[in-house]
């Protein structure tokens, strides 16, 4: 795990506080907003650069995992949502929006980390990867109408022209730049080597111009975004004890549990985070939700990934 990715959630916490204080300054106050959308696309760009795409045949070779993943991913873990978001947040629907967009879209980067932290199946876990990317890019509209189609928040068109901006222009730059470096394994290797915390800085700074241009409506709004941290605690207990019965009753190994763990408790904010600055701009409330997310969500893994290295050694001895 390289410096930034220890350091990420510091760096989330720092950028909201530089941009909140950045944004007392009117000049930077009324034109952060538009460095926004630039940043989330060359963050998901070099994003989806490292995802290896051709690995997703050997998912497939492992179907037992795949199939409980894809189910639990898709299709549990969206209607466990669901019923918190109803349940905890309902009479909110911006927060309601950013909870269900938080939780419905499965990591695609940091969960292979602490996959390899908690002594998991690294390599299941990769193989997972991309077929969970694809499977999110094309089933969060379908989610969002689904589950907050009754908000009022949610234009058709709006959201699909959102989403093809911000996820399929990316997507198909970094697959076309695949291709055109398919012959130069060595030098795309290096590359992407030394582009590795691109991502993060991207993100970083998307998320200091949100709060510059934003900021005081989370300081007006804390109270709102303290009702959050019941329904996310609730969520990875929930799902890590169902995680864990599951892989008993499909008499998965060790390393294999906790690579089901992992996949299916790590969400993946910043895609959520770049549809919801774009298909919802004038409800910062649901952009906000999805940059506090993380902030809860990275020391619970590091907790969780204590826990099950206490399990693995309490069956080793």
């Amino acid at each position: 795990m390289g410096l930034f990715e220890k350091m990420y959630t510091f760096i989330i916490f720092l950028a909201v506080i530089i941009g909140i204080s950045l944004g007392q300054l009117e000049p930077i106050r009324t034109s952060a907003e538009s460095f926004i959308v630039p940043l989330l696309i060359s963050m998901l760009y070099i994003t989806f650069l490292q995802i290896p795409f051709e690995e997703i045949r050997k998912s497939f070779k492992n179907l037992k995992f795949t199939s409980t993943t894809v189910i639990m991913n898709f299709l549990w873990t969206p209607l466990l949502a669901w019923l918190l978001a109803l349940l905890f947040l309902g009479d909110n629907p911006a927060l309601y929006i950013g909870f269900i967009m938080l939780m419905v879209t499965p990591c695609t980067d940091w969960y292979i980390i602490f996959t390899g932290l908690a002594k998991g199946n690294v390599a299941l876990s990769t193989a997972i990867l991309p077929l969970n990317l694809l499977l999110q890019v094309f089933l969060l509209p379908v989610y969002l109408l689904i589950f907050g189609g009754t908000t009022g928040f949610i234009e058709l068109s709006f959201l699909v022209e959102s989403i093809l901006i911000v996820l399929f222009i990316p997507l198909a730059l970094s697959v076309l730049t695949k291709a055109l470096l398919k012959s130069k394994q060595q030098f795309a290797k290096n590359l992407l080597s030394k582009l590795s915390a691109l991502p993060i800085i991207s993100l970083s700074l998307a998320i200091v111009a949100m709060f510059a241009s934003q900021g005081q409506l989370l300081l007006d709004n804390l109270n709102l975004l303290w009702k959050l941290t019941i329904p996310i605690l609730l969520y990875f207990v929930i799902n890590f004890i169902v995680g864990r019965k599951i892989g008993q009753l499909l008499k998965f190994s060790q390393s294999d549990k906790v690579s089901l763990n992992m996949t299916t408790l790590a969400r993946n904010s910043p895609i959520a985070l770049a549809i919801a600055m774009t298909a919802f701009p004038d409800q910062p409330l649901i952009a906000l939700t999805l940059v506090i997310g993380p902030l809860l969500e990275l020391p619970i893994l590091a907790i969780i990934t204590q826990i099950l290295l206490f399990i693995s050694k309490g069956k080793t001895t």
